[in-house]
């Protein structure tokens, strides 16, 4: 989200249901990592509590002034909110507030678009950002579907609202053909080498994935301390023991409330997991944050439909844990030092 001029100025919202199982704090501090991953700065905060979500501006008439002037006082020129937006509370807030306003699922893909680096993956951006416009032009769109036919609306005269709505359609349905291709392509690959056992890491993003992989694999792939670093499967030979080998392959990170849009869209790469003979679920043993993000790995597990593989969790940066509950069924390590690992390659080729 970096302009011609330099980093935008956001200003978050978010709005707090008090909810004792999601506290939003935790949730506030990602949002603001995704943020600044997009290359802009945050300037303030306001958060809103509410025992329910506004339907008409998510926050209320009020509060949406309360925020217009606060954009003003700060010289914020976007309003990033934690919370999802529907098209008609988006417009509400437009309306209001004099600069854009972004949501979180719009940040994610503006990390997503900035971190894809391989053909396939900025096809799988590009899906996803598509279907999530569609989406929006859709609601968007309701009250021009209301006038139905009439004078001005017959013939070949389109709307842009109906032209944007084509051109995307057409833009989705190729995207698609090519994305199918590229399945194809991963499967014919994987056949070739059916027969070495492969291993897949699964976690968190910014759980240090990557870096798990660099040193078992004794490896370079690419690591940063960001969220969404890795978008694009990494693979890896990793040797375990004498004349034992696996292939292990990182893949692209998970976070609470996914957009169904990306999981959609990388269902061709997440297809890997389906056919691991191991998943790795790398924890970070130093975020107090670790239950929660668990939990949001978990589900999504369950919506690929892969609950019942066989799982290894790994609790990675023991390092820089300030305390750490014992835990029977997790390996502890630190990729940045090495400990635990030869235990973590002898469970592995055990379990191959």
């Amino acid at each position: 989200m970096e302009t011609m001029s330099g980093p935008q100025r956001g200003l978050l919202v978010a709005v707090d249901l008090d909810d004792p199982k999601r506290p939003l704090e935790p949730e506030i501090e990602e949002f603001e990592a995704l943020v600044r991953a997009t290359g802009a700065t945050i300037v303030g905060r306001m958060v809103q509590r509410r025992d329910a979500l506004d339907p008409s501006t998510l926050v209320g008439s009020g509060k949406a002034r309360e925020i217009a002037d606060t954009v003003r006082e700060l010289g914020a020129n976007v309003v990033v909110v934690l919370n999802e937006l529907r098209p008609r509370q988006r417009k509400n807030l437009e309306l209001a507030i004099p600069v854009p306003i972004v949501d979180r699922t719009m940040v994610i893909l503006d990390v997503f678009a900035r971190h894809a680096r391989s053909r396939e993956g900025k096809l799988q951006v590009e899906l996803a950002q598509l279907r999530y416009r569609q989406s929006n032009l859709i609601g968007a769109g309701a009250d021009l579907s209301r006038l139905g036919g009439g004078i001005g609306t017959r013939g070949p005269g389109e709307t842009k609202l109906e032209v944007d709505r084509r051109r995307i359609a057409l833009r989705i349905s190729l995207l698609r053909g090519q994305l199918e291709q590229v399945r194809k392509q991963r499967a014919t690959r994987r056949d070739a080498h059916r027969r070495e056992p492969l291993v897949a890491l699964v976690g968190y993003t910014n759980v240090g994935k990557s870096s798990l992989l660099n040193a078992l694999a004794r490896s370079d792939a690419f690591v940063a301390d960001q969220p969404f670093a890795t978008l694009d499967p990494t693979v890896r030979r990793v040797y375990l023991a004498p004349e034992k080998q696996v292939r292990m392959v990182d893949t692209v990170g998970f976070i609470t409330d996914l957009p169904k849009d990306l999981v959609a869209a990388f269902r061709a790469t997440l297809e890997e997991l389906s056919e691991a003979d191991l998943l790795i679920h790398v924890t970070d043993a130093s975020s107090t944050d670790r239950e929660r993000q668990q939990r949001a790995v978990d589900g999504l597990l369950q919506e690929l439909e892969l609950e019942k593989k066989p799982r290894l969790i790994v609790r990675n940066k023991i390092d820089k844990a300030k305390e750490l509950a014992h835990d029977a069924a997790a390996f502890d390590v630190s990729a940045k030092t090495g400990a635990g690992l030869d235990a973590l390659r002898a469970e592995i080729a055990a379990r191959i």
